[in-house]
């Protein structure tokens, strides 16, 4: 028989093979007004030079996950100093929106992010994430989450240390404790903001009344999700609850970790280690299936000239004027490749196209293994 223990053991080790997947001001009336617009030709000026608003707060209009820099999925561990080198390579071509969190690594990738960033830390957005259980001075990682607000505040202070900056511009809680009130988690912030330490907040993976909640406490300025053509549950509850309060919307995983750029196919297995070997969707008789979206993509990219992952990525961006994608890479090339996804436009007409097409294709078999999904779309408890 299984005991709890060894089941606490093997959902830590999930949660270790997927990296730890993965806001202060009120939106404008002139955000809610653009928020309902869809297709690159109605975007804001922003977008249509390369950046966008989440919230009150300005980005590229494309972002760079740094999740994998300090270890990949299949559990190899990149060049630091080529991670540094992409870092930099990024910024010089106008990406300012860096992700990180303290469970990355856990704490290296932050370091790593820290290290690269220092030559213009003041011109780039940093965005990090609390709320696993992790060890504020080894980093070792816990069982289950602690958002209490002294341990929020403990862990701002680390972040700040390994980023080598004096603010966080965005920080997420990276899941939503079952165990404290996310009043009491944005009252923490809010002291954090008092401080200087932190410019604006937001939430991941949250159960919408949370979302609700946690705004009416602290106006949230972004929440993130895993959202791509491969996985579009947000659609039908994050998003239009960030539309109705004028929050940003950042899609983690918008490549389909791999899937979109067509790393992947009906003969791939993957390494020991690589979570999306447990992910039902890459199983040997749903993958298959679902690589209807991929031959899409390739229609699509040869009709734009443009690559797989491009397409997929502006897909996202065409969706809403305050969606923006943070693909993860360690390779240059790709870097380079997403960034020129923000040049791609859909005339309303062929949007509307794309969408029936994705829209047509049912994907099968689920996005996360059941030891990880558990931890999203979670409500916080009511506040005694």
């Amino acid at each position: 028989m299984t005991t709890k223990r060894e089941l606490e053991v093997n959902r830590r080790g999930l949660l270790l093979a997927a990296g730890t997947f993965a806001v202060a001001a009120n939106v404008s009336g002139a955000h809610a007004q653009t928020a309902g617009q869809q297709g690159s030709s109605a975007d804001t000026t922003l977008s249509e030079t390369g950046r966008r608003k989440l919230g009150s707060l300005e980005v590229s209009s494309v972002g760079l996950g740094v999740q994998n820099m300090s270890r990949t999925y299949q559990q190899t561990i990149p060049t630091r100093a080529e991670m540094h080198n992409i870092i930099r390579t990024a910024f010089e071509r106008g990406l300012t929106f860096y992700d990180a969190a303290e469970a990355y690594g856990p704490h290296e990738v932050e370091r790593i992010l820290g290290e690269g960033i220092e030559p213009f830390r003041d011109r780039v957005v940093i965005a990090s994430k609390f709320g696993w259980n992790i060890d504020l001075e080894t980093g070792e990682r816990r069982p289950g989450l602690n958002s209490r607000p002294e341990h929020i505040k403990a862990a701002v202070e680390g972040m700040l240390k390994r980023l080598r900056t004096d603010r966080i511009d965005l920080l997420y809680q990276h899941r939503v404790d079952p165990q404290v009130p996310i009043e009491d988690v944005a009252g923490a912030v809010k002291d954090l903001m008092s401080e200087g330490k932190v410019l604006h907040w937001g939430l991941s993976e949250m159960g919408l009344n949370t979302l609700r909640r946690a705004h009416a406490a602290l106006p949230l300025t972004a929440v993130q999700s895993e959202y791509s053509m491969l996985w579009r549950g947000p659609e039908n509850g994050a998003i239009p609850v960030c539309e109705e309060l004028g929050i940003g919307f950042v899609p983690w995983s918008p490549l389909g970790v791999g899937f979109l750029n067509g790393a992947i196919d009906a003969r791939t297995r993957f390494a020991p280690g690589d979570i999306r070997g447990i992910e039902s969707r890459f199983s040997p008789e749903n993958l298959p299936k679902n690589l209807a979206l991929v031959e899409l993509l390739k229609v699509w990219a040869e009709r734009k000239d443009a690559r797989l992952g491009q397409i997929a990525l502006a897909w996202l961006m065409a969706q809403k004027p305050w969606i923006v994608p943070i693909p993860g890479t360690t390779q240059m090339a790709h870097m380079i490749e997403n960034i020129g996804a923000s040049e791609i436009r859909f005339t309303p007409s062929e949007l509307a196209e794309l969408n029936a097409s994705v829209n047509s294709i049912n994907i099968e078999g689920a996005r996360l293994p059941d030891a990880v999904q558990v931890f999203s779309d979670v409500e916080a408890p009511a506040r005694s």
